[in-house]
C-alpha cells in the first residue's frame, strides 16, 4: 500500500517535473536534451550478446567516486558493457569527460513502475549498482521482479537523511530489505541504514579514497601555479551559492584593516561547484570591488588581479595542486560539505567549515591527523588563511599529513568488488 500511494504521488508530480526541467533549462539548456530517456523511451535495444553492468550515479560527486570501481569492473568483466544512469546534465557531462566512449550513459527514468520495468527490459542488466544513497522504491521493486541483483555501494546516510527516510518508514524498509547487499562507507552509516531496516550490510569504506590523481593533473597544476607568478594562492573549492559573498566580504575586510599587507596580495581562486554559476560569481566579485580574471582566459595572472574564477571543468585536482591552501566549499553554509579527500590526496592543506555531514568521518579523521583545520565562519576562515600562508613549515606539515591520510584509507574498491562477488554467486 505504501508503494502504491508513492506511485500515485510520483504520477501526480510528473507535470511539475516537466516544468522543473523547463525552468532549469533557462540556465542549463542541456536539461532540454534526452527527454525521452526520462520516461524510458529509447531506440533499438542493445544486443543481448553483450551483457550489461549498470551503475547509477545521480550527479557529479557520485560519478567521480565511481572511477576506481569502473576500472575494477572493466578489468574483472572485460566482456561486459557498462551503462551509467544519471539524473543531472552535469553528472552526464562528468561521465563523458571521465570515461568517454568506454561506457554508455542515459538518464534514469522517473520512478514510475512502468518506466522502471521498461528500462530494465530494454537494457537487461545482469547487475545493478547504485552509488551512495539514491533509493527509488519502484526501481528497487522492479529489479526484484525482474531478478536483477541490486547493490547499494559506497553507501552513506547522514543523521539528517536518516530522519527524512524515517518519515516514510514502510516504504524505506521495503526498499532497503529488497536490496541484494549494501556496502557502507563507515560503521555509523551502516548503523543508520540497519536502523531503517537494511540487511546484508558490509562496511567497505569510501571509494573516493581510491581515486588516483592523474599525473597530467599535477602537471597542469604546476602550469597554473606558474600563471600565478610569485604570489601565494588560496583556493575556495566547489563553493555553493551564498558562500562566495561571505568569503569575498571577509577577505576584503581583512585586507582593508592592513593587518596582513603581504598576505593581502595573495591570490584568491574561487571554483564554484556548479558551472552554470561561473559567470554569476565572476560578476559578484567584480561588483564587490575585486579585480577579476577567468581561468578560461588561460593568461598570466596580473599582479593587480585579486580573484581568479576557476571557470573550467575537469581540472579540480589541478586547482588543488596549484594552491598553497584550500577551503572546502559547501561547509561554510549548511550544504554538508564537498569532497575534502581530493585535496588531501594532492597534498594540499585543508580548511573546512562547520557543515560536514556528507563527509563527517573523513572530516573528523583529517582534522585528527593534522591534515585539516576547522573554521567557524567566513571571518575565521580568512584569519586562518592569513596565519597559514605566513607559515610555510606548517603548510608543508599539513600537506604531508593529508597525503598519508588519503593513502591510509584506500582499499574500498577491492572490498566492494569482493562484496559484489559474494552477492552474485
Amino acid at each position: 500500500m505504501a508503494r502504491f500511494l508513492y506511485s500515485l504521488a510520483i504520477l501526480a508530480l510528473l507535470p511539475w517535473a516537466v516544468m522543473h526541467l523547463l525552468w532549469r533549462a533557462r540556465r542549463q539548456p542541456e536539461y532540454l536534451r534526452h527527454w525521452g530517456e526520462r520516461f524510458a523511451r529509447y531506440g533499438a535495444a542493445p544486443g543481448a550478446a553483450t551483457p550489461t553492468i549498470w551503475l547509477h550515479a545521480v550527479s557529479v560527486g557520485e560519478t567521480r567516486a565511481a572511477q576506481p570501481l569502473v576500472a575494477a569492473l572493466r578489468e574483472a568483466y572485460p566482456d561486459h558493457r557498462i551503462l551509467f544512469t544519471h539524473m543531472t546534465p552535469t553528472g552526464r557531462a562528468t561521465s563523458e569527460a571521465l570515461f568517454g566512449d568506454r561506457v554508455e550513459r542515459i538518464y534514469l527514468p522517473y520512478d514510475t513502475p512502468w518506466a522502471m520495468r521498461r528500462f530494465l527490459r530494454h537494457f537487461r542488466p545482469r547487475l545493478g549498482l547504485i552509488m551512495e544513497t539514491e533509493l527509488w522504491p519502484n526501481l528497487v521493486a522492479a529489479c526484484r521482479e525482474e531478478s536483477v541483483p541490486l547493490l547499494l555501494v559506497n553507501a552513506r546516510l547522514s543523521d539528517r537523511s536518516a530522519r527524512r527516510y524515517e518519515k516514510f518508514a514502510a516504504l524505506t524498509r521495503e526498499a532497503l530489505a529488497s536490496l541484494t547487499a549494501i556496502g557502507a562507507q563507515s560503521n555509523d552509516d551502516a548503523a543508520r541504514l540497519e536502523a531503517l531496516g537494511a540487511r546484508q550490510i558490509t562496511v567497505t569504506g569510501n571509494l573516493k579514497f581510491d581515486i588516483a590523481v592523474p599525473a597530467r593533473q599535477f602537471e597542469l597544476g604546476a602550469e597554473l601555479r606558474q600563471l600565478h607568478g610569485e604570489r601565494k594562492a588560496w583556493l575556495a573549492a566547489s563553493t555553493r551559492e551564498g558562500e562566495e559573498a561571505l568569503i569575498l566580504d571577509a577577505w576584503r575586510k581583512l585586507a582593508s584593516v592592513g593587518s596582513h599587507a603581504d598576505d593581502a596580495k595573495a591570490l584568491l581562486v574561487i571554483v564554484p561547484r556548479h558551472p552554470q554559476r561561473f559567470a554569476d560569481v565572476a560578476k559578484l566579485a567584480r561588483e564587490s570591488g575585486y579585480r577579476v580574471q577567468l581561468r578560461s582566459e588561460n593568461t598570466v595572472v596580473a599582479g593587480d588581479t585579486d580573484v581568479l574564477i576557476g571557470d573550467s571543468m575537469g581540472e579540480m585536482f589541478a586547482y588543488y595542486a596549484s594552491a598553497d591552501l584550500a577551503f572546502i566549499g559547501g561547509s561554510l553554509l549548511d550544504f554538508g560539505s564537498q569532497n575534502l579527500i581530493e585535496a588531501a590526496a594532492c597534498g594540499t592543506p585543508i580548511l573546512i567549515g562547520p557543515s560536514t555531514r556528507n563527509f563527517a568521518d573523513a572530516a573528523r579523521a583529517a582534522v585528527s591527523c593534522g591534515a585539516a583545520r576547522t573554521i567557524v565562519d567566513a571571518d575565521d576562515l580568512v584569519h586562518q588563511v592569513q596565519e597559514l600562508l605566513a607559515d610555510d613549515a606548517l603548510l608543508q606539515t599539513m600537506g604531508s599529513a593529508g597525503q598519508r591520510f588519503a593513502e591510509r584509507h584506500r582499499g574500498a574498491t577491492a572490498r566492494t568488488m569482493e562484496l559484489l562477488s559474494r552477492a552474485t554467486r
